[in-house]
C-alpha cells in the first residue's frame, strides 16, 4: 500500500487545525498488515480527548476527499505528541528556554549520547545547555537527534 507524501497530507489538514487553535505537528503514514495515518497536534496548555475527538471529526470527511491512500483502506489517529514529545519549532525551542530538557544526540559528545541540563540558548545551528554538574556544553544542531522537556516525577 502506498500514501501520497506527509507533507502533501499537512499541507491539506493544517489549515483546520489553525481553524480550531491547534497546531499540526506532524503526519505520520505507515503501511503494511495495519495501515494508518497518524495526525499529531499540540496547543498551549496541552491537547486532551476531546481535541482530538473534535479534530478527528474535522478531518475526516476532508481526508475522504483528498484519498490519501489512493483508494485503499487506513485507520486515522489523532494524537497529542505526549508529555515527551520532541521539539519541532523555533517556538518549541524558546518556550524552553531557562528549562530543563534532555538531548539526545546522533553521534556521541564526551563519550556520550544523552544530557539533560537547562536549555540556554538555541538558534537553529546549535544548542547551549548548562548540565547539573555546571558545565555549559554546545552542540551542533546537524547533531541532535532530539529534545524534549526532561519528565520530573515527584
Amino acid at each position: 500500500m502506498k500514501f501520497m507524501s506527509a507533507e502533501e497530507i499537512a499541507k491539506t489538514l493544517r489549515p483546520v487545525a489553525e481553524e480550531q487553535g491547534l497546531t499540526l505537528c506532524s503526519v505520520e503514514a505507515k503501511s503494511g498488515k495495519d495501515p494508518s495515518i497518524t495526525v499529531f497536534i499540540d496547543k498551549a496548555g496541552g491537547v486532551d480527548l476531546d481535541a482530538c475527538e473534535r479534530f478527528h471529526n474535522a478531518i475526516d470527511a476532508l481526508l475522504d476527499e483528498l484519498d490519501p491512500s489512493f483508494g485503499e483502506p487506513y485507520t486515522l489517529n489523532v494524537s497529542s505528541l505526549g508529555a515527551d514529545r520532541p521539539f519541532v519549532t523555533e517556538e518549541d525551542f524558546a518556550a524552553h528556554i531557562g528549562k530543563k530538557v534532555e538531548v539526545k544526540l546522533l553521534s556521541p559528545v564526551k563519550g556520550k549520547k544523552f544530557f539533560e541540563g537547562e536549555l540556554l540558548f538555541y538558534d537553529g545551528k546549535t544548542l547551549r545547555l548548562k548540565t547539573s554538574e555546571k558545565e555549559t556544553l554546545t552542540f551542533d544542531a546537524a547533531n541532535i537527534k532530539k529534545v524534549n522537556e526532561a519528565i520530573e516525577f515527584d
